[in-house]
């Protein structure tokens, strides 16, 4: 496992193997893409990877709340939501 000071702001371990993927962009889109990089100091690269892992981290979230629901016990899950009607926290009224 790699410690803390040997990952990048990106989470990808130092050292880990790149590989090259080359994209077809709208020019519109590509010239967005080098403005906003350039603005945050980073390269066209570091930004579309900075993008890549916060997309795959916004996948890997859903894919996970979805296999737990399927295991979810609904009834369960309503009876706590009705035991906290019952008992509103302090300052809070509910209708």
């Amino acid at each position: 496992m790699a410690a803390i000071a040997d990952i990048d702001p990106c989470g990808l371990p130092e050292g880990a193997i790149m590989s090259t993927l080359t994209l077809r962009l709208p020019e519109d889109l590509a010239n967005r893409l080098k403005n906003v990089a350039g603005a945050r100091g980073v390269s066209v690269n570091k930004l579309i990877t900075e993008i890549s892992v916060q997309a795959l981290a916004v996948y890997d979230t859903e894919i996970r709340f979805k296999a737990m629901a399927a295991e979810a016990n609904i009834p369960a899950a309503l009876a706590v939501l009705d035991r906290l009607d019952e008992h509103p926290a302090q300052g809070e009224h509910y209708k």
